[in-house]
């Protein structure tokens, strides 16, 4: 997925871990994803995040019939970050029944002493739905 996935590249993620119902991401904010107030803008932190729930939500040996994607999100933002900081993304299924689940996604940046501290969260709401088959246009 991550290999087709031109907006996860374009941020600079790496998967650090990735299994059944979780995913963990880091990357490292670049000077051109500050806002105008010199901290990250928002909409750099919620990427981030759901490309986070995307590789938590979609299984790792999917046949390719199936693709899961959001049906809705929210995010609540906690505390600033910075160019120059690593951001870690952990996302964890909470809940899944049917074709609809349900996932928590926990953002930190790491501090100049080492430390993390949670700067987001973030929880999204999935539906798997049939793949769809070749390119779509509008």
């Amino acid at each position: 997925m991550l290999a087709h996935d031109a907006a996860s590249s374009w941020l600079g993620i790496t998967i650090d871990e990735l299994a059944d119902g979780h995913a963990a991401l880091s990357m490292t904010l670049r000077p051109e994803m500050m806002n105008g107030f010199g901290v990250s803008h928002g909409g750099m932190i919620f990427a981030f995040a759901d490309s986070a729930f995307a590789f938590a939500c979609n299984p790792l040996d999917a046949d390719g019939s199936t693709q899961t994607v959001a049906s809705g999100v929210d995010v609540n933002f906690l505390a600033p970050s910075y160019a120059g900081q690593k951001l870690r993304a952990i996302a964890s299924r909470r809940a899944a029944t049917g074709r609809s689940g349900l996932y928590d996604v926990q953002v930190f940046a790491q501090q100049e002493d080492g430390a993390e501290q949670l700067i987001a969260e973030f929880r999204g709401r999935s539906r798997t739905v049939p793949a769809r088959s070749g390119k779509e246009t509008r």
